[in-house]
């Protein structure tokens, strides 16, 4: 493990984590977007903005790639449903659109408070519908987030299932937030380790998002639904988050449920690590094996 490289991506995230606290949302918001500005896109990919529907979203293509024979990948970014868009996650899906051979849709859904559940979801679904009704075939398509993004991945998947909607080829969940309860073991056991997420902090989101409705709900979080006829998921986790019991509890409930699952426990790492690849080699290696997967699946 490249251990100085974590420490410096620790004590970075600690530091912009004191001023973020005294943010707004709006404020949290234009911040987020400024990771564009410390990560930029990688070098060779094209970016095209589109609606679908009344919602954003951005292509993020290999430049010069022959784009009708290059599978898609729908993503869903981070931020906790209130903040995050595909700007401030564009280095990420710009290096899987590299990496993974593959076109990426990211979708600017709508986020919470001003658009609480089924906001988010009712976005999540139509993009995919919308890729579908392009002539794409479910077997050409891939679901990927992070974070929230990644809680919202499985809920979409579900969502489609029970509206007899085929299930794409497969997804790929960075640190996914699959339980809004906010109340795992992990929270406890991995606080001190945690630079980015505390239990309060977090679940005082997860209250913005899911607003009156029960947060067991499983369109909210997807750990307590029925998970059977889920397309193959990969997992990735890193051991230093407090997330690390969602992504335990559903790579063993969607198993036992029958579906295909791969999940990673990366030891030392943080929250969404591979995001921060220009500076972490894990990070690097991660979107590798999450590639390797999504390639397999296609």
């Amino acid at each position: 493990m490249s251990e100085r490289a974590i420490d410096m991506v620790v004590q970075m995230i600690r530091d912009r984590s004191v001023a973020g606290d005294a943010m707004s949302i709006d404020e949290r918001r234009i911040n987020m977007d400024k990771n564009a500005e410390v990560f930029a896109m990688p070098d060779g990919v094209e970016i095209e903005d589109v609606t679908i529907g009344a919602v954003p979203a951005a292509w993020h293509t290999q430049a010069g790639a022959d784009t009708a024979a290059q599978p898609v990948l729908l993503y869903f970014h981070g931020g906790g449903y209130v903040q995050g868009s595909p700007l401030s996650h564009q280095h990420l899906t710009g290096k899987l659109a590299l990496e993974a051979g593959c076109r990426v849709l990211s979708v600017h859904y709508r986020l919470a408070p001003e658009n609480p559940f089924p906001a988010a979801l009712e976005d999540g679904l139509a993009a995919y519908r919308w890729l579908l009704d392009q002539g794409i075939v479910p077997s050409q398509i891939a679901m990927g987030g992070d974070s929230a993004g990644a809680g919202l991945v499985v809920a979409t998947m579900i969502a489609a299932r029970d509206a007899d909607i085929a299930q794409p080829a497969s997804a790929i969940l960075m640190s996914p937030w699959v339980d809004l309860t906010c109340d795992t073991p992990s929270y406890a056991t991995r606080a001190d380790a945690d630079p980015m997420i505390t239990q309060s902090g977090i679940a005082e989101i997860a209250q913005m998002y899911h607003g009156p409705a029960d947060p067991k709900e499983p369109l909210i979080s997807p750990v307590y639904g029925d998970l059977s006829g889920l397309a193959p998921l990969c997992i990735q986790v890193g051991d230093a988050e407090v997330l690390l019991n969602d992504s335990t509890e559903l790579a063993e409930r969607a198993q036992a449920a029958g579906v295909e699952v791969s999940i990673e426990v990366w030891d030392d790492m943080i929250h969404v690590w591979p995001a921060f690849y220009p500076i972490l080699p894990e990070g690097g290696q991660a979107i590798e094996k999450m590639s390797a997967f999504l390639k397999s699946k296609w």
